[in-house]
């Protein structure tokens, strides 16, 4: 018998699956074996009796030396502040690129196959930021140009934009987190002062952040569908800008209806550069 035969006809075949799992985001296996992440959670050893002032347990001897935590604690900090020293000795967006192609205070980078800039025109009106590239973005180096990408286009085409004339485009962080997941706020922060340094060197004369993760790290919005399309100022360090937040275009291929609200926030943002002109 062979194996596509003992495939139930209800059930996908494993290419299907293999399908649904790339369209999904899942594009690297992190662990040779599967994991019930819903089954009772493993008994934890037991603990030590807590450690008197002297450093010794009570009525015995002195504690086992154990690692020390201090370097982990303090290794996202000192990632974060070598990120800001990089950033702000920066004083153009090539000289920007080339910093972060140096800098290796980013797990991300390792697994990434590029660094993921910007696409667009620096000198564009409109700057927009989304979350972090996916896999078509990290294979080619640009941001937004898988799916995603193409639906932006048709989005800023629908007002009048193009990348290559009106907006200049850039991603929260430059490096793709495996398998598609949400960064985590250590890769966020560490990341943060160049995207940041990024807007100011560019400066454009509105910020629009794409999706919750860019709307909360740039401009402290928490929940996504509740901030969309409220205008806001946004300092880049040498001025105050307008600013807004919309959906990802990821999120509206899932969820075609919610088309509507970004509708009005594209149109939000014609009238704002209207009022500019």
């Amino acid at each position: 018998m062979s194996f596509s035969d003992a495939v139930s006809p209800d059930e996908p075949g494993p290419y299907e699956l293999l399908s649904w799992y790339a369209e999904m985001g899942v594009t690297e296996a992190l662990d040779e074996e599967p994991h019930d992440h819903f089954s009772a959670p493993a008994p934890l050893p037991a603990q030590r009796p807590f450690a008197t002032l002297a450093g010794r347990v009570p009525g015995g001897a002195p504690p086992p030396a154990s690692r020390p935590i201090a370097a982990a604690a303090t290794a996202p900090d000192d990632a974060t502040l070598t990120a800001r020293a990089l950033a702000r000795e920066a004083h153009t967006l090539d000289e920007l690129r080339a910093a972060l192609a140096t800098f290796e205070g980013c797990a991300l980078k390792a697994t990434a196959k590029n660094l993921v800039f910007a696409d667009g025109n620096p000198e564009g009106r409109v700057m927009m930021v989304g979350e972090a590239p996916g896999a078509d973005e990290d294979r080619l180096g640009l941001p937004f140009v898988g799916r995603s990408g193409q639906l932006l286009d048709r989005m800023l085409a629908a007002i009048g934009l193009t990348r290559k004339d009106d907006v200049y485009i850039a991603n929260l962080l430059p490096w793709r987190p495996p398998g598609n997941r949400t960064p985590t706020p250590q890769e966020v922060a560490i990341c943060l002062p160049f995207i940041q340094r990024q807007i100011e060197l560019a400066n454009p004369e509105i910020l629009v952040c794409i999706g919750g993760p860019s709307a909360q790290g740039l401009l402290g919005f928490k929940g996504i569908l509740a901030s969309r399309g409220k205008w806001v100022e946004y300092d880049t360090g040498s001025r105050r800008i307008r600013a807004m937040a919309t959906l990802h275009p990821a999120y509206l291929l899932r969820q075609p209806l919610q088309k509507r609200l970004v509708w009005r926030d594209l149109r939000a943002l014609k009238t704002a550069l209207e009022a500019e002109t």
